[in-house]
């Protein structure tokens, strides 16, 4: 038998139609994967603002874009959205945005209060990358090859656990168990009791 064939033996109908909802409910919630959270208002700013977080990338996670980066895992990132948010407030469009975040805002960016609060706790590195610009390692470069393999790797171990679990857990059908076979010397402590 196959790996498959044997895995779906051992899980009756219950487990199966529970791992398929969960399936289902995966593939599902990585539908919305792609909203992110911003107080923009104005849906062309919206527009704008997607489209400058997918050309950015992550400050934490160099291999995301800023706009797949969690608020929760990265600070930093989370800052830099707000000022981006903000350059949208002032007109600016998505290449603009893009193009000074490489080449730098100049000192009038100093003036932001993202920036400010980034000077007074000392993160002089993204207070100069805004100023003076981050060239291009800012730019987003999805390669998703490694995180693609990581989730590929995590669900083959999870199948081969749940495998090894439903090999070993497997109820004996007593129609097709075999009678168990006592020693000369367990027969002779069971007559002993009776």
């Amino acid at each position: 038998m196959t790996f498959f064939s044997e895995l779906s033996y051992a899980l009756d109908k219950k487990y199966s139609l529970k791992i398929i909802f969960y399936l289902l409910l995966l593939v599902s919630s990585s539908m919305w994967g792609e909203s992110i959270s911003t107080n923009l208002t104005d849906p062309k700013d919206i527009l704008v603002y997607h489209d400058v977080t997918s050309k950015i990338r992550c400050i934490c996670l160099p291999s995301l874009p800023i706009k797949s980066c969690s608020y929760n895992n990265c600070a930093v990132s989370a800052e830099l959205k707000l000022f981006i948010e903000n350059r949208i407030r002032k007109g600016e469009s998505s290449d603009t945005i893009v193009q000074k975040l490489l080449t730098g805002f100049g000192e009038e960016a100093l003036e932001d209060p993202i920036i400010q609060k980034f000077k007074e706790s000392g993160s002089m590195n993204m207070v100069n990358g805004v100023l003076y610009g981050f060239g291009d390692k800012i730019l987003a470069e999805p390669s998703s090859l490694f995180i693609n393999l990581t989730i590929f790797g995590i669900g083959l171990i999870g199948l081969i656990l749940i495998y090894f679990y439903f090999k070993t857990n497997r109820k004996i059908n007593p129609s097709t168990s075999q009678p168990i076979q006592l020693s000369k010397r367990s027969e002779k402590y069971l007559k002993e009791l009776d």
